[in-house]
């Protein structure tokens, strides 16, 4: 499925491409699951990553399959192994990206897939659940206290839901912000209180910290505690100097030890994901449309084949 020009969900096209074969330090993995993330939309509009990326493209980071071929020279994984990863398409510019039947990924891009955890539940997880957790460890080089309170924003979401969990496992006391009709999924996270999207979260605080998952930039700023610390997951504007508050930007970075860790946690039920549709890869511009619309609760994951 590549992006035969930048613009909307119409780019999108259906496109028969070669085999790929495995190169030096690769793995042919045949994709089962492929998750649908904003950034994927960003991708196809061009809004990510800066500078021009050339249609046609494939669009997609999160893979979840099986190996069908290996390079000589790569000792990780043989053929039939389950995998799990993410490819940094802030890197590969959709040569490769998850929009395929079959994928040329390098080998320290993934990591094996427990026999418990099914291919669609494993796809949500690279980008959100790596992010989630270099955010919260960002948010924590401000020496905050053990048993700080902090604000996480998009609860409702992929990453803000993983850091909701994430930092209820740290033991810090989480307010957590919720869509509309998913209060009980995030108090379900663990959440100490779960604040409405509509609330005024200058109300809330004063917070030692804030993780801004949507982000909404100076509405969240106002929960935090002078002196504070705010880490977003994209830009936003700069917060008043004279209120001493640290003002970070998390941006994903690849860690396969860490990923490994974390889809073990998923695996034995320590942290939660959730799917809200899946749909054939030929859907894939319906499911952009859907993503577009907002409300879903969960990720949408396309199955090729």
């Amino acid at each position: 499925m590549i992006a035969a020009a930048l613009g909307g969900p119409e780019v999108l096209r259906v496109t028969e491409l070669p085999d790929p074969q495995a190169q030096p330090g690769q793995v042919v993995v045949r994709v089962r699951a492929v998750c649908v993330h904003p950034a994927d939309l960003a991708a196809t509009t061009g809004e990510i990553p800066t500078g021009p990326v050339l249609p046609p493209f494939l669009p997609g980071w999160d893979i979840a399959g099986e190996v069908v071929s290996v390079a000589p020279d790569t000792a990780d994984f043989r053929v039939g192994d389950r995998v799990v990863g993410m490819i940094p398409w802030f890197v590969t510019r959709g040569a490769p990206g998850g929009y395929a039947e079959l994928v040329a990924a390098d080998a320290e891009w993934l990591v094996p897939l427990p026999d418990e955890m099914d291919f669609v539940s494993a796809s949500t997880l690279p980008l959100n659940v790596q992010t989630a957790h270099q955010a919260l460890k960002l948010l924590s080089l401000g020496w905050l206290p053990a048993d700080a309170s902090i604000l996480v924003t998009g609860a409702s979401g992929g990453v803000g839901g993983f850091a909701t969990q994430l930092a209820v496992q740290r033991g810090y006391r989480v307010l957590a912000q919720a869509a509309h009709g998913d209060e009980e999924w995030v108090r379900g996270l663990g959440a100490d209180e779960v604040i409405s999207r509509a609330a005024d979260l200058a109300g809330v605080g004063p917070v030692a910290g804030v993780l801004d998952a949507v982000p909404l930039g100076d509405a969240a700023a106002a929960a935090v505690d002078d002196g504070g610390v705010v880490v977003t997951t994209r830009p936003t504007p700069p917060i008043d100097q004279a209120r001493g508050v640290r003002q970070d930007l998390q941006i994903i970075r690849l860690d396969r030890a860490l990923l490994a860790e974390l889809v073990g946690q998923v695996a034995a039920g320590k942290l939660r994901t959730r799917v809200a549709d899946t749909m054939p890869l030929t859907e894939a511009a319906e499911a952009h449309r859907r993503v577009e619309a907002h409300g879903l609760r969960g990720k949408i994951v396309l199955i090729p084949g």
